[in-house]
């Protein structure tokens, strides 16, 4: 698989398919993997690009760099790189953090944006609990996979795609993932501060939602920000929205792909 030299980081990319550009981001801890099914079924309409960020997947692990605004810009670099002035970017939870930064900041390079089960725009309150962050590195320091499949096998609601095999991988991702991506991914998400800029996104923005996310609440708060948004919440996913729906998510971005947001009071 191919890798660039992006603001000093080798990532892991990759494009399949013609057509107009989409680039698919994941969240923390995680990869690729979550956006595949979804990649695989658009790429025979648009040109689907995948990266994996700094620290995750097959990209680099760096000395530095693990924040959202980092992570924007690498983001930014990629389409450079590969010489796309416009694209739509779809991120989901932490990588739709990177899209509120995106639309916020590089606006002229978003054609559509798509916020998949999105990290809040306001971020979270305080400071990441130390105990659980201690807990966490410790579990990895001793390989301790159990203690990340405790949570993860406590919200199965859809053993059809939460097989034991898809939380073996989770935890695969989860356990590669550099030090600096667990703890700098962290104190980046919570101290994101966008919520009360979302009335000034005017990109065209479709929210997806899973009904049996513990971020659907906030999902919906900040699609009633957003100026320029319609919203699709999905009854039978939890988080991982493009592994529990598949088909949904790819029909719902080839839809806002062809007529954008429905308005009709225009």
């Amino acid at each position: 698989m191919p890798h660039a030299m992006i603001n000093g980081a080798k990532l892991w990319y990759d494009s399949m398919g013609e057509g107009e550009p989409i680039l698919l981001h994941h969240g923390y801890t995680a990869s690729r993997a979550n956006w595949m099914p979804v990649a695989e079924r658009l790429k025979d309409r648009y040109r689907v690009i995948l990266m994996e960020c700094r620290g995750s997947g097959e990209s680099e692990d760096t000395s530095d760099g693990y924040n959202l605004e980092q992570y924007t810009s690498d983001v930014v670099g990629m389409m450079d790189y590969l010489g796309i002035t416009r694209f739509t970017y779809a991120g989901h939870s932490m990588g739709g953090g990177i899209g509120f930064l995106l639309a916020l900041n590089h606006a002229a390079r978003l054609n559509k944006l798509v916020l998949m089960a999105p990290i809040p725009a306001g971020g979270g309150q305080g400071e990441p609990d130390p105990e659980y962050i201690e807990a966490r590195l410790k579990a990895r320091r001793d390989n301790n996979r159990d203690f990340f499949k405790a949570d993860m096998l406590a919200t199965r609601f859809r053993p059809d795609v939460q097989t034991d095999d898809w939380f073996e991988s989770r935890v695969d991702h989860l356990m590669r993932v550099s030090e600096g991506h667990l703890l700098g991914s962290m104190r980046s998400m919570f101290a994101l501060r966008a919520a009360d800029k979302l009335a000034e996104i005017n990109v065209p923005t479709m929210m997806l939602a899973g009904a049996v996310d513990a971020l659907l609440a906030s999902n919906i708060e900040d699609y009633r920000a957003l100026p320029r948004a319609t919203l699709q919440v999905f009854a039978h996913a939890g988080h991982e929205v493009a592994i529990h729906e598949p088909d949904g998510v790819s029909d719902a971005i080839d839809k806002f792909m062809q007529y954008g947001v429905v308005d009709i009071t225009a």
